[in-house]
C-alpha cells in the first residue's frame, strides 16, 4: 500500500510537471485575407509657359460671396492670345475659396470654362492658351478670392 501511494504520487507529480503528453488536434491554422495595396501613379501635367504681349483686357477682381459675378466683353485679332489668371485665396479653409470664369466666342457660342477650386484643382497660377480671333464674352464667378486676370496676345 505504501508502494502504491508512493506511485501515485509520482505519477501525479509527473503529470503536474509537464512530462507527459496527451494527444491533442493539430493547430487549427486560419488564412487570413491580404489586400494589396497599390499606390497611384501622377503623372504630372506640364503647364504652358509662355510670354504675354499686348493686353486685351487686365484687371483685378476680388469675390466676397458665391453671388459676385462679373462680366466683361472684348474683341481678339490675334489667334495666338492666352488667357492667364493668379489667384489669391480670402480664406484659411481652402474648400471655400473657389474660382471659374466661362469663356464665350461669340460668333461660335462655343464656351469653355477654367478655374481654382471645387472640381478645378488648387493651382494658382494658370496660363491657358487661346488660338481663335473674334468677339469673346468673359462671364467671372468666385467666393473669397482674389484674381489678377490678363488675356493677351501671345509672344513668339
Amino acid at each position: 500500500m505504501k508502494y502504491l501511494i508512493i506511485c501515485m504520487l509520482i505519477l501525479v507529480g509527473v503529470m503536474v510537471g509537464g512530462c507527459t503528453t496527451t494527444t491533442s488536434a493539430p493547430p487549427v491554422i486560419t488564412a487570413v485575407p491580404t489586400t494589396v495595396v497599390t499606390t497611384p501613379v501622377t503623372i504630372p501635367v506640364h503647364q504652358p509657359t509662355f510670354s504675354i504681349g499686348d493686353h486685351y483686357l487686365q484687371r483685378s477682381y476680388v469675390f466676397q460671396s458665391e453671388n459676385d459675378v462679373f462680366t466683361e466683353q472684348f474683341r481678339v485679332d490675334s489667334p495666338s492670345w492666352a488667357i492667364v489668371f493668379d489667384v489669391l485665396p480670402l480664406n484659411d479653409d481652402l474648400q471655400y475659396c473657389w474660382f471659374s470664369v466661362n469663356v464665350t466666342n461669340l460668333d461660335t457660342m462655343h464656351t469653355e470654362t477654367y478655374g481654382y477650386g471645387r472640381e478645378n484643382g488648387y493651382d494658382l497660377k494658370h496660363q491657358i492658351p487661346m488660338y481663335n480671333t473674334g468677339p469673346y464674352k468673359l462671364e467671372l464667378r468666385g467666393n473669397r478670392v482674389k484674381v489678377d486676370f490678363t488675356a493677351a496676345k501671345r509672344n513668339p
